[in-house]
């Protein structure tokens, strides 16, 4: 019987042009990520020529970013961010402030709404964790003090992002969003009930992870890693990254993005957790391409022509305007120079958490096809400026 090829096909696509504009980024010596976006781009509506199916390759980026931030939970210490709490916890939330109200503030020069600046502003206010870590790694930076400081600062930021992720559904009607079912009524009081479920909700997820997932999780990785085979080892590490992400949102109507971050967060209260780390890094990496090539799909080369002065304020945001505030702010902390610059030359670029957020934003209708792809166009000009900045 005939049947339908259409996730084969978006996938094949998807992974053979990622691998040649990959291959011609690595060469151009760009960030590989460049040529996944560029990927994307190509097979998207808005250019000719063979379009993918972009509602599989949505479900496909979910996947994506389930991984993505399982890796980020693995990744994340406590004790790492301890070290470097007096400057990265101030020092990432003012950032962040300030380079969403400089967002904010010219969106709204454009007539959008409160919420649509907000978002388009806090979208621009957080660095790539991929790009940064890989741009440390590279220069051997992450075990220095340097190095220490602008991961600690990056974990705040992700931080902050999975909170904005949990609070936009149920802000959406308040900001503006007036299909959203919390528009029926504006009123406070409706706004705090909305509200005080949803923390309810994330704190008995949150309750159940740091109570029974950091012991269950790790016995069972403990307990499959025991059988010495390879493959289940693996196959119990995505499991649980991607098990708990979707009942995280089937049960407590959380994101796939946060229920993924406290996966990885319980699993490296196991010793094996960098084997995990390793072994899971394939997949992840696989459909983190996925993710990266989807969200090329939805950029729209046009806004470079259209609108090259939205582009330039939005590059000159990224590149000037929050790095500038990141080097200040390390200074008043008294770090020297070198510290400053490797910081704010860090983040002076925007990536997936930006995307994920954009992405929710336009689900919401909290942001504008032509945001999205102003966010889209300030990644990939920043990810490319930053690693030539680096060199």
């Amino acid at each position: 019987m005939p049947h339908s090829t259409i996730l084969i096909t978006t996938i094949a696509v998807s992974l053979g042009l990622a691998l040649i504009m990959g291959i011609i980024a690595h060469r151009l010596k760009l960030p590989v990520l460049v040529g996944y976006l560029v990927a994307g781009m190509m097979i998207g509506p808005f250019t000719p020529g063979f379009v993918a199916d972009l509602a599989l390759s949505n479900q496909l980026a979910e996947i994506g970013v389930i991984l993505l931030m399982f890796g980020v939970g693995l990744h994340f210490s406590l004790n790492d961010l301890l070290a470097v709490r007096k400057i990265a916890l101030p020092g990432a939330i003012a950032q962040i402030i300030v380079a969403t109200l400089l967002g904010a503030g010219v969106a709204m020069t454009w007539e959008w709404s409160l919420g649509e600046s907000i978002v388009f502003g806090l979208a621009l206010s957080v660095a790539s964790t991929v790009v940064l870590i890989r741009a440390l790694e590279q220069r051997g930076l992450m075990k220095s003090i340097n190095g220490r400081i602008a991961v600690g600062w990056l974990i705040v930021e992700d931080l902050v992002v999975i909170l904005a992720l949990v609070l936009l559904p149920p802000l959406a009607g308040w900001l503006g969003n007036h299909g959203s079912e919390t528009s029926a009524s504006n009123s406070l009081i409706d706004l705090l009930v909305v509200l005080a479920i949803t923390f309810v909700k994330v704190s008995i997820f949150i309750g159940f992870m740091l109570i029974v997932g950091r012991r269950l999780f790790p016995w069972l990785l403990w307990h499959v890693a025991s059988t010495k085979s390879n493959e289940l080892f693996i196959l119990c590490v995505i499991a649980v990254a991607v098990g708990i992400a979707y009942g995280a949102a089937k049960l407590f109507d959380v994101s796939f993005a946060l229920g993924a971050f406290f996966s990885g967060m319980v699993m490296r209260e196991s010793s094996l957790s960098h084997r995990a780390a390793q072994e899971s890094l394939p997949l992840r990496d696989a459909f983190s391409v996925l993710f990266f090539v989807s969200v090329g799909m939805l950029f729209d080369p046009n806004i470079l022509i259209e609108e090259p002065l939205h582009v330039l304020i939005v590059v000159a945001i990224i590149l000037f305007g929050k790095s500038l505030a990141a080097f200040i702010l390390v200074l008043a902390f008294r770090y020297p120079l070198n510290t400053a610059l490797t910081v704010s030359v860090s983040l002076s670029q925007i990536g997936e958490l930006s995307f994920i957020l954009a992405s929710l934003g336009v689900s919401l209708e909290l942001l504008p096809p032509e945001g999205y792809s102003l966010i889209l166009a300030g990644a990939f000009i920043s990810i490319t400026v930053n690693h030539l900045v680096f060199e």
